[in-house]
């Protein structure tokens, strides 16, 4: 079904401005090479692997991901934040805005780049959450995310989410030298209030038992709110 109803009362939304966003678990800050280069730099080096599906790195030297940095760090389109995990007080990762199409009211997110430490962690979440939550609070309809559809750990991170899967472009890109098919999946303004109750509820600490496990999956919460599922995840 088609949806072409008018929209005589929507106004399109400002960029963003690289405020800092900031929750219970996770505070995002505009990334600063001289601030958080090297600390960032020092958590990635834990794997490499988690720059398989990146068009850079991985990064051989703290020199090297300072000047990525720097010059990421100089953009408004990608605009990148530095995430602190605020449990352990340790920067711990990178996402930014990109694609940023305030005339039709679209968003997108992603250079989503998490170390271990920060992988599966509440932080983690709830920084994805922070930056959906600032986009549909300025007045975007449409908060998407891609990524390579080899990349399965992020399609499913994109699902747990609540963002409706809506195909893959094939041949859409060449990444590090190959052929890079992408998945897509999206949000719209009209799921929002379904999205924040349910990630209202994960991260509610009576969630969270007394060793940290979760008691309900995010997933689930999500999954009534999601206009469509992966056929890929199963």
């Amino acid at each position: 079904m088609t949806d072409d109803r008018p929209l005589a009362d929507w106004r399109p939304p400002p960029p963003p401005d690289g405020s800092p966003l900031a929750g219970r678990y996770a505070r995002l800050e505009r990334l600063d090479a001289d601030r958080h280069a090297a600390d960032l730099h020092a958590a990635n080096c834990a794997d490499d692997a988690i720059w398989d599906y990146l068009p850079y790195g991985p990064f051989s030297s703290a020199a090297q991901y300072h000047r990525w940095a720097r010059q990421m760090a100089a953009g408004s389109d990608p605009l990148f934040y530095a995430i602190t995990d605020l449990d352990s007080g340790q920067l711990g990762g990178v996402a930014s805005y990109l694609r940023i199409m305030p005339a039709s009211g679209s968003i997108e997110v992603g250079h989503i780049n998490f170390a271990p430490a920060l992988k599966r962690t509440r932080a983690a979440t709830e920084a994805i959450y922070l930056m959906m939550q600032w986009a549909f609070q300025a007045g975007y309809r449409r908060f998407e995310w891609k990524c390579d559809a080899r990349n399965l750990p992020s399609r499913r991170a994109a699902q747990r989410l609540g963002l409706s899967y809506e195909g893959v472009f094939r041949q859409a890109t060449v990444v590090k030298g190959r052929n890079r098919d992408t998945a897509w999946f999206a949000a719209i303004d009209a799921e929002w209030l379904a999205l924040q109750e349910a990630f209202s509820l994960w991260l509610d600490p009576a969630n969270f038992d007394g060793a940290g496990r979760q008691r309900e999956r995010l997933g689930n919460l999500t999954r009534h709110v999601r206009a469509a599922s992966d056929p890929a995840l199963g």
